[in-house]
């Protein structure tokens, strides 16, 4: 069993998609073993993006990012990295196919409603970024 931590994006918090996204993650067999609401710093969205963080669009994405609080969920299930990013589609809604998370609900690169870790090493960084041990359960 694997984990990766999902952010429910400013974009699927606006339009209301999380409930829609959450049902396709609970219906593929997922289950949640952390939840919580809360606003990303740029402090964290540094650390989250450090990958990107000296590029001249970071602070796009730092501005969007925190524009609004967004859910950071912890989902647990057999090869749960590699297929939730297939649930999800590209990186681009704009490239991902109608079916997936993206194609129906994302608009473009950066409003494509859920960040997913992309590797098991980056989900097991990611989570403990956003979570502590205690505020993840077994199911």
């Amino acid at each position: 069993m694997q984990r990766t931590l999902i952010i429910f994006k400013p974009d699927c918090m606006q339009q209301r998609h999380v409930g829609n996204v959450l049902d396709r993650f609970e219906k593929a067999g997922f289950s949640i073993v952390g939840c919580k609401m809360t606003r990303l710093t740029p402090a964290i969205l540094r650390e989250h993006y450090a990958h990107v963080a000296d590029k001249p669009f970071y602070p796009e994405i730092e501005a969007f990012m925190s524009s609004r609080p967004v859910i950071v969920m912890a989902l647990e299930g057999d090869q749960a990295v590699q297929k939730v990013r297939d649930l999800l589609g590209p990186t681009d809604s704009r490239k991902a196919a109608k079916g997936t998370i993206r194609g129906d609900f994302g608009t473009e690169m950066m409003k494509n409603v859920v960040h997913a870790s992309d590797s098991v090493e980056n989900a097991k960084a990611e989570l403990a970024r956003f979570f502590r041990p205690e505020e993840l359960f077994s199911v």
